[in-house]
């Protein structure tokens, strides 16, 4: 399953909401059968990445979305979270 554009608004940042959205993720990937998550953020994004990471995501790779991208050394990282068999 891949997980696409989560965010929350500003003003209601600080307040878990996108740890308790990632968890729903993860426990409708693991409830139907998938076997893993996986997205992708930003290098700059580094709120993102520390929230993917502390909810058993690991960094699989990274790639260039441009040539742009590349002159400015603008990163996409790839993240994974295998679910195992949900037990």
């Amino acid at each position: 399953l891949e997980l696409k554009r989560m965010s929350v608004s500003r003003e209601h940042r600080g307040r878990g909401l996108a740890r308790a959205l990632c968890r729903e993720v993860l426990g409708f990937a693991r409830a139907r059968g998938y076997g893993a998550v996986v997205l992708s953020t930003s290098a700059v994004q580094v709120a993102a990445q520390r929230l993917y990471e502390g909810q058993g995501f690991r960094r699989v790779g990274a790639s260039y979305p441009s040539l742009l991208g590349t002159l400015l050394n603008f990163q996409i990282f790839h993240y994974r979270c295998d679910l195992g068999d949900g037990t």
